[in-house]
């Protein structure tokens, strides 16, 4: 973990450093990723078989249910779940569906001063594959944070692909699948998933958009189809930057930093604070929580490596261009809430932003309802978190009578000449009296 001062000399190369550092896939990861990809294009689902038996232990026979996980076992986890976990299922649904039916665009449908009539139609995409990760945890909550936006758009499709170690499946990941209506559940993972979801093989079907996280190859998966497939995004490791005064608890901003650490060894926490004691204090929390917590190994390795405390002399005048610069996928403002508001309205470049003390990261990833699947690396600056918008396209609409013609249709013809294009000018023209 490295403490810096803002203040202090050789700060800003310090961290510039930090904002440079992207903590995600390498060369080799690319190259592994084109070979996996150029496999499965080739061979099918041969190349599936192959990679789900080399990397998952789990064998894709001529029986169809080693393949795919259908709507029956789906159903029948739901049921089985204890009263209290379904509950919560249900109450993380409901408010993730509220929240996104919301996000729907209207269609436009006008005319102009010319009588040109104009417009814009949303429809969804046909089909959509989700990933859900199976390998280091299983997540019912990405499931849900990508399903159910997917099916509030009226995407007709619902294509999920998940990992199955030695044959072995999340109930909860089940569960969820039924809740949200999937329509398909295949037991294949990694690189090759995406590669199926996005050329297609005799089995799976292509899709038109694919969403979900995943590890270093799911991600640089996503990145080298974009293109013969629509994506979300490119992820990368999970970050969180909290700013917080002294006058939270120690222990609930260290639990804050670790939420973030768990994940992966090369997630990021990093605290902006305006005092010294406390930042030694929360310090000193995170290394009681991490000798109590069951995943204290990976969480020590990311606190470690790139762990970062930075003090401020002042939060309000300082912490909002660090912020901005760092373009965190969660920026979390521990504070009172005139001076969380007051910081907020300062922040441009986050994925999403946690207002209040009593607002952690963690009940956005998953009852509060916006989506948890969010731009890290910094790609906040240009992007947002996934949406029903994901799932849909617009196609504008233009309709023009004799009358609007001859009123727009010379500057058309203008234009088309002065650019050298005949042919467009003459398309016009022929339809001018």
């Amino acid at each position: 973990m490295r403490r810096l001062n803002a203040s202090a000399e050789g700060f800003e190369k310090q961290f510039t450093r930090i904002v440079n550092d992207r903590r995600e896939s390498d060369a080799n990861v690319a190259s592994d990723v084109r070979g996996i990809i150029d496999q499965v294009r080739q061979k099918g689902d041969d190349a599936l078989v192959d990679f789900t038996m080399r990397f998952d232990k789990h064998a894709l026979t001529a029986d169809l249910a080693s393949w795919r996980i259908g709507k029956d076992q789906c159903k029948a986890a739901y049921q089985m779940l204890l009263p209290d976990t379904r509950a919560a299922l249900d109450m993380a649904a409901e408010r993730i569906r509220a929240y996104h039916e919301g996000q729907l665009p209207a269609d436009r449908d006008y005319r102009d001063d010319a009588n040109v009539r104009l417009g814009a139609r949303w429809t969804a995409v046909e089909a959509a594959g989700l990933y859900v990760p199976g390998g280091r945890a299983a997540y019912p909550s990405s499931l849900l944070m990508n399903a159910i936006p997917a099916k509030v758009a009226g995407v007709d499709r619902l294509v999920v692909t998940t990992p199955t170690p030695q044959g072995q499946m999340n109930d909860l990941v089940l569960a969820a699948a039924h809740i949200c209506g999937v329509d398909e559940i295949w037991r294949v993972g990694g690189a090759q998933a995406i590669a199926a979801l996005a050329h297609g093989t005799r089995r799976i079907q292509p899709v038109d958009v694919v969403t979900g996280p995943g590890n270093a190859w799911v991600a640089e998966a996503k990145r080298q189809l974009y293109g013969v497939v629509g994506i979300d995004m490119v992820a990368g490791p999970s970050e969180i930057l909290v700013i917080a005064d002294e006058e939270n608890d120690p222990d609930w901003i260290a639990a804050d930093l670790l939420s973030q650490a768990e994940h992966d060894p090369s997630s990021q926490s990093i605290l902006i604070t305006d005092d010294a004691n406390y930042a030694a204090a929360v310090e000193d929390a995170v290394d009681v929580l991490l000798a109590r917590i069951d995943t204290k190994m990976v969480a020590r390795q990311s606190w470690e490596k790139n762990g970062v405390v930075i003090v401020v002399d002042d939060l309000l005048a300082e912490a909002p261009a660090l912020a901005d610069r760092l373009a965190a996928e969660h920026v979390q403002l521990a504070l009172e809430a005139d001076q969380a508001e007051a910081i907020f309205s300062r922040i441009r470049h986050a994925g999403s932003v946690f207002l209040g003390r009593h607002t952690p990261e963690a009940i956005g990833d998953y009852v509060a309802g916006p989506n948890h699947v969010l731009p890290t690396g910094r790609r906040a600056r240009f992007s947002s978190g996934l949406s029903v918008l994901d799932f849909m396209k617009r196609t504008s609409f233009i309709s023009l009578d004799e009358q609007a013609l001859s009123k727009i249709g010379p500057a058309a013809v203008a234009l088309a000449e002065i650019e050298g294009l005949p042919a467009h000018a003459a398309s016009v023209k022929v339809r001018l009296s």
